[in-house]
Parts: structure tokens; C-alpha cells; sequence
């Protein structure tokens, strides 16, 4: 069940409140999970299960997405912004410095935690920001290709369609590598997700100039990456590994852009490694 915590972040128009979604389950150190572009929180319900036996598990809807609420009018979708938003929310939490997992934009911004020591651990998950011009081009036409579709599709053939292992591969097959092991409700709410995402539009129009180049010194980094990744290819693990020299790359077999239901005993591995 889904909390809601609200505080005021600057904007043009003077301080302005944002509301963000999370659920928190588990105990041990604080985990802090962020989903992709388009996404939401439910994103990451394969692992949670394995993760809150050894950590305090906060999977959050990132502003803009899910239940959350979008970023003041005036204020960019960008690390500069997305990265003090998430720090004040672990502030509201009390989190000190939790270790942290993203996933696609979600991996960007772990990283932009990392770099700014707000967390003790990272985990990117085929994070962005690692792509040639042509690959992120190929991303975001994807990622438009696949918003269309989801505003497109009346309610009823969405749900005929999430009901039969064709029609859910249909609906994700470019994020799961397996989206048959997805359930029929989790494809209608992730699609719903998709299609009613106030931040869409806006991160992307920000991320056409977002390169992450900076290093992540003085913490644990995994960078993982899916072998099947249709969206954000593989090879860009290895960029992500020579910015980043100290970091741990490790190859996620048989797994899609997101690996978490594609695999979820060894995606959850991989974080709590990580997190040791």
C-alpha cells in the first residue's frame, strides 16, 4: 500500500510543494529503489520479496510518474533537479545515506546520488545516459513509439490483450525479454502508467543533452545490464564501466531492458551484493 510525504522544492514561482508515492516494507539498512522513464514503482514487485528479508526496502514513484506528483511548472526534469528532489525526500524519511538501485532513468539518477555521496552503495540497472547520439535516438523513438501506443489503445483491448501470453508480449515485449512472466493486472497498470505519466514528455526533452561522465569514486557501483536489452544496448555497459573504473559490470543472461521481472532471484542478488 502506497504512502504519500510531501515538502516544498524551489521553483520560479517561489517554493512550491511535490508529493511523492512510496512503499516501504522489510527491515535492515535503508534501500531506496527508482524506476524508468514511464514507469512506476510496481516496477520492482518481482524482488522486493528477497530484498526486504535483509533491507528496509523504499520503492518510489519518481516525480511526474505513478502516484506521484509532477515537478513544479518552471522546474527541468534533469539531474540538477531530480537528484535534490530525491535528497530531500530521503530527508523527510530520515533515510542517512541509503544504499540505492535504479533502473533506466532510474540508474541514471542512483548514479547522480552516488556522485553527490547521498547514498552509501549504487546498483544501475541499464542506466541512461551512456549512449551515442544515434543509440539515444533510437531509445526515444522507442520510448514515444511505445506512449503512442499505450494512449491509443482504449481500456478493453488493453485488458483483452494482457490476458494471453501473446497479447502481454505485445504490450512489453520491448522492455521484458520474458513478458510472459509478467501477470495480466501488472500489464494493464504499467501500461496505464505509461499512458498517464505527467513527466514523460519533459524528461525526455531534458535527457536529449544528458550524458553522465562523471566518475562515482568512493562507494560500491554494479552497473548490470540485460544480454536481450532491446532499448538501451548493451555495449553502452562498457562506456559505463570506463567512466566509471571502479565499478563492478556485471552481464544480466536472458534479461530485457527491465531485468527485474525477467529475473528477479538474480537481479536481487546483484543489488544486495552490492549493498554488502
Amino acid at each position: 500500500m502506497a504512502t504519500t510525504v510531501s515538502f516544498g522544492v524551489d521553483s520560479p514561482q517561489g517554493p512550491r510543494a511535490v508529493s511523492i508515492a512510496y512503499e516501504r516494507t522489510g527491515s535492515g539498512e535503508p534501500l531506496l529503489l527508482l524506476h524508468g522513464i514511464g514507469h512506476h514503482r510496481q516496477a520492482w514487485d518481482p524482488v522486493l520479496p528477497v530484498l526486504a528479508v535483509e533491507r528496509d526496502v523504499i520503492a518510489v514513484d519518481l516525480p511526474g510518474f505513478g502516484a506521484s506528483s509532477a515537478l513544479p511548472d518552471g522546474v527541468p526534469y534533469g539531474l540538477a533537479n531530480m537528484v535534490p528532489v530525491l535528497g530531500a525526500f530521503c530527508e523527510e524519511l530520515g533515510l542517512d545515506r541509503p544504499h540505492v538501485a535504479g533502473n533506466s532513468l532510474g540508474g541514471l539518477l542512483a548514479l547522480g546520488l552516488g556522485r553527490e555521496k547521498l547514498v552509501r552503495s549504487v546498483t544501475a540497472l541499464s542506466p541512461a545516459g551512456f549512449w551515442t547520439e544515434s543509440e539515444r535516438r533510437h531509445a526515444f523513438g522507442t520510448l514515444r513509439a511505445m506512449r503512442r501506443g499505450a494512449l491509443s489503445m482504449p481500456m478493453p483491448l488493453i485488458e483483452r490483450l494482457s490476458r494471453s501470453t501473446a497479447g502481454r508480449a505485445a504490450l512489453t515485449s520491448t522492455i521484458y525479454a520474458r513478458p510472459g512472466r509478467r501477470s495480466p493486472g501488472a500489464v494493464v497498470a504499467e501500461t496505464i502508467a505509461l499512458r498517464e505519466a505527467t513527466g514523460f514528455r519533459q524528461t525526455l526533452a531534458v535527457g536529449r543533452s544528458v550524458t553522465f561522465t562523471d566518475d562515482v569514486p568512493g562507494l560500491p557501483v554494479t552497473v548490470a545490464w540485460g544480454s536481450r536489452d532491446r532499448l538501451l544496448l548493451r555495449r553502452q555497459g562498457i562506456r559505463a564501466k570506463h567512466t566509471i573504473p571502479g565499478a563492478r559490470l556485471v552481464r544480466l543472461p536472458g534479461c530485457g531492458h527491465v531485468p527485474m521481472n525477467d529475473d528477479p532471484a538474480l537481479v536481487a542478488r546483484v543489488i544486495l551484493d552490492t549493498s554488502r
